[in-house]
């Protein structure tokens, strides 16, 4: 498998962490030198390996926050 080449370039938040140190993250990552998108996944506490995540576009991130704003939370 090829490596994947990745830069954080803005945490946006930390939503929780694991026993591990793991941290379940929103932030700005570019992939392989492309345009960042936001990314939602845990990383290890020194930012090498991450978890299963998802990336989403500008638009995608305007959308779910509006889904998320609709619901009613108790």
């Amino acid at each position: 498998m090829a490596d994947i080449k990745f830069e954080v370039k803005e945490t946006i938040g930390v939503l929780s962490e694991s026993a591990k140190g793991w941290t379940k993250e929103l932030n700005l990552v570019s992939w392989n030198d492309k345009a960042p998108k936001y990314d939602l996944r845990e990383w290890s506490p020194d930012h090498t390996k991450m978890g299963k995540g998802v990336t989403i576009t500008i638009d995608e991130l305007k959308k779910l926050r509006d889904v998320l704003n609709s619901i009613a939370l108790e």
